[in-house]
């Protein structure tokens, strides 16, 4: 039984907090380091390797089952995150920042991903069957909402911030401590409003040996599917081209126009991606799903590849061009991003189709980690791809050569389709 709390009173405000601390890990802290000096080499391969907290997230995903519960995990992780958060923000000043931070921000992404873990087992056990229905689109909504603020609203903050007190390093602080702050007010929030739920609790019949057997055999059963290679193939290169591009999206628009960039400020960054970009792709991935729902999957298959890869060529236009106007450059980036967001719909339609079967939630989260890798690898290199071949144009023109492969495994991949 589950004592009697409002959904209303936990769910936004736990998905809110679930979709913060990604958006920080994996795009803030690229924002963030460029403005404070590092090269895009540097930054792709540091940044990249944060990752990896969700590549393995499927390793010890059975364990937060068995310690604990999921209401506890959540409350913990609020906190080691608000507390990685505010590290960080002590360490910018000092001349060692970048090797501490990025031990704080793997910190984060651990807590993040378990966070994950533990939201959404806690989601299915509050709530019945028709609440999880019911609720579900409210939950993205939320995480949507967490991501405009991530990338948008605290990106806006800390441009505001360097402009007005000409102090990077100081203005970067002071937002990730606001950050920080809110995150200790949600784990002390979440402490006292999420219900507390009889099942959510450690099955004590269970021992680690068990735990690892049964996971054993989940990794088999999940290595036994039928066109295994290919769906491996598939998730670690359906978005190649984007991994790479999202790593120097916002360097290219933050170096100056003697670089090849476009010279915005953090302000207009902020604009551009937490907002207008995020927008045009929440709308792309509902009609993306409008579509599947009509036309089906192996149908939209080959067009929503073609949507996630070739919007990639406004970027070989802004490097090329280097446009001024802001209203312009907000196109181009929202062209982008609906591709993006229509495109990724048959992405995760496909993991989901693909780890149908006895375990379901597990196969799915090893797909998510494949999923993980396709963006860590491309995405830790692009900063020397784009170095080595020399400009930012080279390095979108290239961004778009790598759209092949994936166009080349989508047929295979219907062809094994039912």
């Amino acid at each position: 039984m589950k004592k009697q709390t409002s959904v209303w009173s936990w769910l936004p405000s736990l998905y809110f907090a679930e979709g913060i601390p990604y958006v920080i890990v994996m795009n803030l802290s690229v924002i963030m380091y460029k403005r404070l000096g590092l090269s895009n080499t540097d930054i792709a391969f540091y940044t990249g390797w944060l990752y990896l907290s969700w590549v393995i997230k499927p390793l010890w995903s059975p364990f937060v089952d068995l310690l604990k519960t999921k209401r506890w995990w959540i409350v913990s992780m609020q906190l080691l995150i608000g507390s990685g958060l505010a590290g960080v923000a002590f360490t910018l000043p000092a001349p060692f920042y970048l090797q501490v931070s990025l031990v704080l921000f793997w910190l984060m992404a651990f807590g993040s991903a378990t966070h994950d873990i533990a939201a959404d087992g806690f989601y299915m056990l509050a709530l019945d069957e028709r609440e999880q229905s019911f609720f579900v689109g409210i939950r993205n909504t939320f995480y949507r909402l967490a991501t405009i603020f991530g990338q948008g609203a605290l990106v806006v903050a800390a441009g505001y911030l360097e402009r007005t007190t000409g102090n990077i390093p100081y203005a970067w602080s002071l937002t990730l401590l606001v950050a920080a702050g809110l995150f200790v007010a949600f784990s002390v929030y979440h402490r006292f409003v999420l219900p507390t739920v009889s099942d959510d609790r450690r099955d004590r019949r269970k021992s680690y040996s068990d735990t690892w057997q049964e996971f054993g055999r989940v990794v088999v059963a999940f290595f036994d599917k039928k066109n295994i290679g290919i769906a491996i193939v598939f998730m670690l290169i359906y978005r190649l081209s984007e991994a790479m591009l999202v790593k120097l999206a916002s360097p290219f628009m933050l170096d100056a126009r003697s670089k090849g960039g476009l010279g915005l400020s953090t302000e207009a960054v902020g604009v551009v991606y937490g907002t207008v970009g995020i927008i045009a792709l929440i709308v792309g991935g509902i009609l993306g799903g409008i579509a599947i729902s009509r036309w089906g999957l192996r149908r939209c298959l080959m067009p929503m590849a073609l949507a996630l890869t070739l919007p990639n060529l406004v970027y070989v236009y802004m490097a090329l061009w280097q446009p001024t106007s802001l209203v312009l450059i907000n196109g181009a980036v929202a062209a982008e991003q609906f591709g993006y967001g229509f495109g990724f719909t048959a992405y995760m339609m496909y993991l989901i189709r693909f780890s149908e079967g006895e375990y379901k939630t597990s196969h799915y989260a090893i797909c998510s980690g494949f999923m993980a890798l396709g963006m860590m690898l491309p995405g830790m290199a692009a900063g020397w791809i784009q170095t080595t071949l020399g400009s930012y144009l080279s390095f979108f023109i290239f961004v778009v050569v790598c759209i092949l492969p994936t166009i080349a495994i989508v047929p295979l991949v219907r062809s094994k389709m039912d």
